[in-house]
């Protein structure tokens, strides 16, 4: 293999062997992992493990299987399994870890017993980036994701849906009625053959009527009208066109540097009701007076902006687009041009040398242009050439 770079022979042996830090950048993000863990006071923020059973096998320490746990969430690798593979593996990992390699059931148990404790080290961080004058600009971005929840769509309820599934159970038993009416005119053992297949698939569908009418009565004692069977907590809600079974995880981020400040888990499908209470959370976190708050069109509501002003909060969202105009094949107020001039609309249908009006509009009647509907009589001004 000449005139190409070639690697170093795998079986050649190193007088003076390799440091496993020389594979480790100074700008690798793991040294600041290093770091913070190991500035925390752990005892203080109750973590479990931190003094040894002075009997058994010895365990590992929280600051290592929360080091795992904190590079995991930076590089989007959830699964505990998939941790232990990494950390032998991985040579960010085995740096930061000392060449620990964990089960997945032990970072799996370190994730579930000290939760509070993680929440905790997420405080830590957000106010050592506030000390570090990270927050100065005071600046957030809050979006909403759906994450869809173990809990199948059809062990989820509503009213509409349980309504739907007892009537298709109900059109299946007259169904299988009517064809016991047609069984009875066949001979003797055709019959009797049919009569106890469909007897059979008649009572499955009268236990599962009453498993429905179990859940309606549960249905009825819910607060919102709704429960999932799996996972209590998760709700019906629409993404990205389609729908799922799941939770909206309202997030605030800084803008300036992209770092999560605050986030909230909720089971509201809609994001219309949670700017205020989101904005105010990170003006918490970050320690501000005020705050600008940037949103898309899908939290915009008036009595949310009301709130955010009130509490000193600037709020720029995304009027939303609520005219059904283009829907039935009109133009919308924003296809109008309004000529200071004039103090007129110009119409969209007609060309650009002209300018025409709706009948009895203008911006003294102080109507909206919302109010303008194209297929309304129209008539011409004049010629602006």
């Amino acid at each position: 293999m000449k005139r190409f770079i070639e690697g170093v022979d795998r079986t050649q042996a190193l007088l003076l062997p390799e440091q496993l830090d020389d594979y480790v950048t100074e700008n690798n993000p793991v040294r600041v992992i290093d770091v913070f863990v190991d500035e925390l006071d752990l005892a203080a923020l109750k973590f479990e493990g931190i003094n040894p059973a002075t009997t058994g096998r010895p365990s590992y320490h929280p600051a290592a299987l929360l080091k795992i746990y904190i590079y995991g969430y930076l590089n989007r690798i959830q699964s505990s399994r998939r941790l232990e593979k990494e950390a032998q593996r991985n040579v960010e990992l085995m740096w930061l870890t000392g060449r620990l390699t964990p089960d997945f059931k032990t970072i799996a148990n370190f994730r579930k017993d000290n939760g509070p404790a993680i929440r905790s080290v997420s405080r830590q961080f957000v106010l050592m980036c506030q000390q570090l004058g990270m927050f100065t600009e005071a600046v957030v971005a809050i979006d909403g994701s759906k994450f869809k929840a173990v809990n199948n769509h059809d062990r989820n309820f509503t009213a509409a849906k349980l309504q739907y599934r007892m009537k298709t159970i109900e059109d299946s038993i007259n169904r299988y009625l009517k064809d016991l009416d047609t069984a009875d005119r066949h001979e003797p053992q055709v019959a009797a053959l049919k009569t106890e297949r469909l007897q059979g698939k008649i009572a499955a569908l009268k236990a599962q009527m009453q498993k429905l009418k179990e859940i309606e009565v549960q249905l009825q004692a819910a607060p919102d009208k709704q429960i999932s069977q799996i996972d209590p907590d998760a709700r019906a809600m629409k993404s990205q066109g389609t729908g799922i079974v799941g939770c909206n995880v309202q997030t605030a981020v800084d803008a300036k540097h992209h770092l999560i400040v605050a986030h909230v888990v909720t089971n509201v499908g809609s994001d219309r009701e949670q700017l205020s209470s989101m904005a105010k959370l990170a003006r918490s976190e970050m320690g501000a007076k005020d705050l600008t708050a940037i949103a898309d069109r899908g939290y915009f509501n008036a009595p949310e902006i009301q709130a955010c002003h009130e509490a000193s909060i600037d709020p720029i969202v995304a009027k939303s687009l609520t005219s059904g105009a283009s829907a039935d094949g009109r133009f919308g107020k924003a296809d109008f041009i309004f000529d200071a001039k004039t103090d007129t609309y110009r119409c969209p249908a007609v060309s650009a040398n002209s300018i025409w009006i709706c009948c009895n509009w203008n911006r003294a009647s102080r109507l909206s242009p919302s109010f303008v509907r194209v297929d309304s009589p129209c008539f011409e001004l004049g010629s602006t050439a």
